[in-house]
This record gives C-alpha cells, sequence and structure tokens, in this order.
C-alpha cells in the first residue's frame, strides 16, 4: 500500500492517472500533456507502474498505458478499513 500512497502523492501523477481514467494512451500522447521532458513522464510512468496503478502493453514501436482500477479499489477498501479501525458496517 505504501508504493500506492508514494505514486498518488505527486501531482503529475495524479494527472497522469486522471488522464487515463479518460481512455488508454501512449507514452507519447501523456507526454505532450505536460510541460516536461518525456525522460521525466517515462520516470512518473514507471513509478505509477510499480505501484501498479497502471498497467502498459508493447504495440508496435508504442508502449499503451491504462488505468488498474482494480489495485485502486483495493487501495481504498484498505484504507477505510484502516480509519474504521477494521470495523465492518455491514454489522
Amino acid at each position: 500500500m505504501s508504493k500506492v500512497f508514494k505514486a498518488i502523492s505527486d501531482a503529475t501523477r495524479r494527472e497522469i492517472l486522471s488522464l487515463l481514467s479518460k481512455g488508454d494512451m501512449t507514452a507519447g500522447e501523456i507526454a505532450d500533456k505536460f510541460n516536461m521532458s518525456k525522460p521525466s513522464i517515462s520516470k512518473h510512468l514507471d513509478i505509477l507502474r510499480e505501484a501498479e496503478l497502471v498497467t502498459s502493453e508493447k504495440k508496435g514501436q508504442f508502449v499503451i498505458y491504462s488505468i488498474n482500477t482494480t489495485v485502486l479499489q483495493q487501495v481504498l477498501g484498505g484504507f477505510l478499513d484502516l480509519i474504521n479501525g477494521g470495523k465492518n458496517d455491514e454489522s
């Protein structure tokens, strides 16, 4: 869970996730949305991939990135469990 929180602690990475929530994108399409170098965006994508928040698939010369909502749901559920002290609302 700490990798996920580290990944989403950065505004650029949160914006990347927001972009990907609207649909899959290539690394180049993502980089075009930011005023920073492609290697910097690549580093952000690596961190998101390590946290399993995004998946990537090579198609020809392009890498297509997708958001992994399953991990987000698991982390949010775990976080809510922490806040509730492990109590389940289905009593």
